[in-house]
């Protein structure tokens, strides 16, 4: 397990709606049990109501869900990258934040 930090996109993509959708696409060199963070207090945010998470097996066509698991601490959101044995694979995350 490699701790990332903060790691890849983060994009901020339904910004008004009562509760903040946040995307986060992950390089392709996430491997399964790898941890990073977000910042929540960037988006305004200290909490999370979800997260749906999806893993490319194959660059851009076989796409599959997971299951990460997940932490808050201070605003600061830890995802434990789950669900497929899948190394070096783009992940890409949706949070819905509050």
């Amino acid at each position: 397990m490699t701790d990332l930090g903060e790691v890849g996109t983060i994009t901020e993509i339904l910004p008004n709606a009562g509760v903040k959708m946040i995307q986060v696409v992950t390089a392709a060199t996430v491997d399964s049990d790898d941890t990073f963070d977000v910042d929540l207090s960037d988006y305004g945010c200290t909490n999370i109501h979800g997260i749906l998470g999806f893993a490319e097996n194959t660059a851009g066509s076989i796409v599959v869900t997971e299951a990460p698991t997940t932490a808050v601490s201070s605003s600061v959101l830890t995802i434990t990258v789950k669900g497929s044995s899948n190394d070096d694979t783009v992940r890409t995350y949706i949070i819905w934040a509050y």
